[in-house]
């Protein structure tokens, strides 16, 4: 099974938290962030730099400083988001080597195409996707509330 790396869930809170906010045009401190989501400050801080290295976040500095998405939460896709964290390269096809039996080419046909259809859904969301489901469960279970 796919599982979620701590580094991407709480990349994805991080960037949930900013997206509550990218109307008003608010930078959010690091605090506010770790302390709303329950990230470490510091794995947060290092996971903001990974973000805004590859432009999904910008940051400025001083007293009303903090960080911001740099694009609308609807344009940034959970594939941008992935392959900045995890380094998913969409192009790169499975290596068409030598397989030692036709058993083992069924199988990496396989593996292929479940990760072709991974990388399609992670294409297919955004974080608007997101909050708009956020939102939609919060109506339904109100004890989720911030």
């Amino acid at each position: 099974m796919m599982e979620i790396s701590s580094k991407v869930r709480y990349a994805l809170l991080a960037l949930l938290e900013l997206a509550r906010y990218y109307e008003r045009g608010e930078y959010l401190q690091i605090e506010q962030i770790a302390n709303v989501q329950q990230i470490p400050d510091r794995y947060l801080g290092q996971l903001l730099m990974i973000l805004r290295r590859s432009g999904l976040v910008r940051s400025q500095r001083g007293a009303k400083g903090g960080y911001l998405l740099s694009k609308p939460p609807q344009q940034i896709t959970l594939l941008e988001i992935l392959t900045c964290l995890d380094g998913i390269n969409t192009h790169e096809k499975f290596q068409k080597t030598e397989f030692s039996t036709m058993e083992n080419m069924i199988i990496a046909g396989i593996w292929e195409e479940a990760a072709g259809a991974a990388i399609a859904v992670f294409e297919g969301y955004t974080l608007q996707d997101m909050w708009d489901k956020r939102q939609q469960v919060q109506q339904i279970q109100p004890m989720y509330h911030i």
